[in-house]
């Protein structure tokens, strides 16, 4: 089977990839450095001929509102047409948990707008929405640090490792298409605060969190269920934040 990956090279893509090409798979690794641009169309054809499925992990290069929202659009736009014209067979792209709940942020507007082309499209597909990476934490606190504290919103996230992402999307890719939505999140539910200071106070930074409710996440108001899975039928990594956090802090 061929299947192209949108994104490659990144962190979740370079694992899909090498999953795949594991189990036999001819497997494109699709980006910019080699010679495929979804925003231009650049290599777009070469690439997806005699392709039956094609994962699309890609993400903007810049988060500023407008920059993001033109990404995924015409990206999205670009990838299915040329998907359509070279027969295609399955279409993957990874979403985030709770995208339709974080309407407050501009990534998020952007994410859906996503989610709405493949769905209007004729490419039969599968969108996998996933929970915010544990290899991420570090961002969202940087996001909340004022000072010499840090502030985030005590509501409820259950975090995941790429790893498990990645590992669900393969298997995914070697399935038939759901036309519908998947959802993964990691096995332990924390509020966001006190992520934060296992987080930190694994890596000895003594920076004291703070718990607000009224914190944004990247734009968006939190309750307890935006950031989590809804319902019980979601499907779960085998990583406990606590191992990949013990082995992130040994890699450091």
């Amino acid at each position: 089977m061929k299947i192209v990956v949108i994104g490659g090279g990144g962190l979740i893509g370079s694992n899909v990839v090498a999953r795949l090409m594991g189990d036999g798979h001819e497997v494109v690794a699709a980006s910019p450095k080699t010679g495929v641009d979804v925003i231009t169309g650049r290599g777009l054809s070469e690439a997806l001929d005699g392709a039956q499925v094609v994962v699309d992990v890609a993400n903007a290069p810049s988060f500023d509102d407008a920059a993001v929202m033109a990404f995924f659009d015409t990206a999205g736009r670009n990838l299915l047409a040329a998907e359509q014209t070279a027969g295609v067979e399955h279409h993957l792209a990874l979403s985030v948990v709770g995208t339709d709940r974080l309407q407050g942020s501009g990534y998020f507007r952007a994410k859906a707008v996503q989610e709405e082309l493949i769905k209007a499209s004729r490419v039969p597909y599968t969108l996998l929405r996933a929970t915010q990476f544990f290899e991420f934490i570090g961002s969202i606190i940087d996001a909340g640090s004022q000072g010499d504290a840090v502030h985030l919103s005590p509501a409820l996230i259950q975090p995941i490792a790429a790893d498990d992402v990645a590992s669900e999307l393969a298997d995914l890719t070697v399935g038939v298409p759901l036309n519908g939505t998947v959802e993964v999140a990691g096995q332990d539910r924390f509020p966001l605060d006190e992520l934060a200071r296992k987080f930190l106070a694994a890596r000895k930074d003594s920076r004291p969190v703070v718990a607000d409710a009224r914190c944004r996440y990247f734009g968006s108001e939190l309750d307890d269920r935006t950031l989590i899975p809804m319902g019980d039928r979601y499907r779960v990594g085998p990583t406990h934040f606590h191992t990949w956090l013990s082995r992130s802090v040994a890699r450091s």
